[in-house]
């Protein structure tokens, strides 16, 4: 291997060196892949190169991957089985595939390579990344999530971790199949959707927040004016009233970065029926419980936490951020009448992403947020498979349920009921 390596770093060095930057653009992929082909051959040949043909051809792939493509991560993008790609060095490449975390045979020549890719990757989407700002976040033109580190912060080679861009997006139908909840639950949440009831996803790092909002959002009515605001927008709503917002990093002088916050302020100001935010994760959160708090019923946002309970306390800590002369009471009262509904969602060590809980928040008791659970995940071991087994269970809707009240005013308490009424009978 390391011989074709040396082999392929030493062919790449002098046709790059020949290449005309300007006239490899206006090639079609043809062209490019025939005169490619041709200086291989006419190298190999010259230096008496012992080149299969099957080597060249790789040779010639390997050449226009890195020419036109995203090099030896090329290959991953495109095969659609993989969900991420995490890049920790030269020789060290992880993907996951359905849910499960494994090494790829794929490595880059050098850590130079390597380090001219991810500067490529931020290039393409007008990002910069080198010495002076070795860290970048952006999206691919597809809708891709990157990561970049360079060194010397990353200590053993750049990094780079793509979070893919599915082509289709997943529906209720599809996390059932999965079995990611039961249709009772999915039912529940399409009734939570549609009547407005403001909703936080919460759940750990690729445990399927971003899916699950893409799901919910489908039945949000038509007539509705949603704003979105996002980090990286990887959002997809097929509604026609929908502004996109994303945020902006600092320019090359430091300035000129517009964050969540700002973008959340001003979409205040645009007539929302909904705000969206992909994931609150700082100061924009007390903006965000203001505007579910004023008559944009139906916002929805994710963050980051284990438990309901957490995600309560993170929300805390978030308005905190943004305002710490706001007594605790007063921000535990003012997330309380702001969020109806917390979805619990977690990739398990089976690989398998499922919804532990579907929480309401119900009121106060004393100081403290009082959370009921209207659905349960009961984990009941390991399948034979290595698959997690469990039932969802269930008691039911409090008389003071808010889910039920705007429920019954949207006409869709017989729905409410139905499942209820099919999970105990």
């Amino acid at each position: 291997m390391s011989a074709s390596k040396d082999l392929y770093r030493s062919l790449r060095e002098r046709i790059f060196d020949a290449i005309d930057a300007e006239a490899i653009s206006s090639l079609s992929k043809d062209e490019l892949l025939r005169q490619l082909t041709q200086a291989i051959n006419l190298l190999a040949d010259q230096d008496s190169m012992p080149l299969p043909t099957s080597l060249r051809a790789e040779f010639v792939k390997m050449m226009y991957d890195e020419l036109r493509g995203l090099g030896p991560l090329q290959a991953l993008i495109e095969d659609d089985s993989i969900s991420d790609i995490m890049v920790n060095g030269p020789d060290a490449i992880f993907i996951e595939r359905n849910g499960l975390v494994e090494k790829s045979s794929i490595t880059f020549i050098d850590s130079d390579q390597l380090q001219n890719i991810a500067k490529k990757i931020a290039a393409k989407v007008g990002r910069r990344v080198d010495d002076s700002m070795p860290m970048c976040d952006a999206r691919l033109l597809d809708g891709s999530r990157v990561n970049i580190v360079l060194p010397p912060i990353a200590i053993d080679g750049a990094s780079i971790s793509i979070r893919k861009f599915k082509k289709q997006s997943i529906k209720f139908g599809d996390l059932i199949d999965f079995g990611a909840m039961t249709p009772e639950v999915a039912k529940l949440m399409v009734i939570a959707s549609r009547c407005r009831v403001n909703i936080i996803i919460s759940g750990g790092t690729g445990s399927g927040k971003t899916t699950m909002m893409n799901a919910l959002s489908q039945y949000i009515s038509e007539g509705e004016r949603i704003v979105t605001i996002e980090d990286a927008a990887e959002l997809r709503l097929q509604q026609p009233h929908v502004v996109r917002l994303e945020t902006r990093p600092a320019g090359i002088e430091g300035t000129g970065e517009i964050g969540q916050r700002q973008l959340v302020i001003n979409a205040l100001r645009m007539r929302p029926d909904r705000i969206i935010i992909g994931e609150c994760r700082g100061s924009e959160a007390f903006e965000m419980l203001q505007a579910m708090n004023t008559g944009h019923d139906g916002s929805m946002t994710t963050l980051h936490a284990n438990t309901p309970r957490d995600a309560i306390s993170r929300v805390e800590s978030m308005v905190m951020m943004a305002t710490a002369s706001l007594p605790l009471e007063a921000i535990r009262r003012t997330i309380v009448s702001a969020i109806d509904i917390i979805i619990q969602i977690s990739r398990l060590h089976d690989g398998s992403r499922k919804v532990m809980s579907v929480s309401e928040v119900i009121g106060m008791e004393g100081s403290n947020v009082v959370i009921e659970e209207i659905f349960r995940f009961e984990h009941k071991g390991i399948s034979d498979s290595g698959k997690v087994k469990g039932d969802f269970t269930t008691s039911g809707l409090l008389q003071r349920s808010i889910l039920y009240e705007k429920a019954r005013f949207f006409g869709l308490d017989g729905e409410l009921n139905s499942i209820f009424n099919k999970v105990t009978s």
